[in-house]
């Protein structure tokens, strides 16, 4: 087994801060103030979905998300369609990371991984173009060897593994399946290290299903978002993160073990 990165860091997602001010056309709850109490309660980044239909986060956000943190030294990870508009975007913000994820006017969230190879050049020229503005382009892929080896012929630096069928089968109660998408994502990790991509990991991730996906010695970022903005309802936000950052350092601390 590999030994585990040093410390695993947990980017938070506030998209769905965004989500429930959006739902009455008001200017609160405010993403940017829940960004700054995520990094107060120990965030090592925050993640932003700017969607084509601005169903949640705004231009605005961007803008201020971005602003704040560069102050508290904290990397923005802007997840976003492979558009021309998006990438152009990107170029001007120059967030510290962009994460290329597909989208569907449609869907009520991501469904799924990037289809790298499908589309294969589009990726590879947004890849490109955001590199040469200074972003650290991530791919949100699934746990599979072509869509991997995909990634790192495009050009990325990172992939973002999907956990949602591994989330999912977990929370039906599946063991089976669950087994068999956990065995995938430890897979991908490893041949995604051995191309030298950096991994990251994130969907439907909760307290259930934080600590084997933590303990994949890969692994290096957890992405998080809807799970602590639900929990965050019933015990505020600082503490949805500490208990899920405690999580994470039990798992890798136990990997280590």
């Amino acid at each position: 087994m590999n030994a585990p990165s040093p410390r695993l860091r947990l980017g938070v997602n506030i998209d769905h801060v965004a989500t429930i001010r959006n739902a009455r056309g008001e200017d609160y709850p405010e993403p940017l103030r829940a960004a700054e109490l995520a990094i107060a309660a120990g965030a090592d980044g925050i993640t932003a979905h700017l969607r084509e239909d601005r169903r949640h986060i705004s231009d605005a956000d961007i803008v201020a998300l971005s602003d704040l943190c560069r102050r508290r030294g904290r990397p923005l990870n802007l997840e976003m369609a492979v558009t021309p508009e998006m990438v152009d975007i990107a170029v001007v913000r120059r967030p510290h990371a962009a994460c290329l994820v597909p989208e569907r006017r449609e869907e009520v969230t991501t469904e799924g991984g990037l289809d790298v190879v499908k589309a294969y050049d589009a990726v590879t020229a947004a890849t490109h173009r955001l590199r040469e503005a200074g972003a650290r382009v991530s791919l949100f892929v699934e746990a599979s060897s072509e869509q991997i080896m995909a990634s790192a012929e495009a050009g990325a630096a990172v992939v973002e593994l999907h956990t949602g069928a591994y989330c999912e089968a977990v929370r039906h109660g599946d063991d089976a399946r669950a087994g068999r998408e956990l065995a995938r994502l430890r897979t991908a990790a490893i041949q995604a290290q051995a191309l030298g991509l950096e991994v990251h990991a994130g969907h439907g991730i909760d307290y259930a299903t934080v600590k084997p996906v933590a303990a994949i010695p890969e692994v290096a970022e957890l992405n998080i978002g809807h799970f602590l903005i639900g929990e965050a309802i019933f015990v505020g936000l600082q503490a949805a993160i500490a208990q899920m950052r405690a999580l994470m350092d039990a798992a890798r601390l136990g990997a280590t073990a």
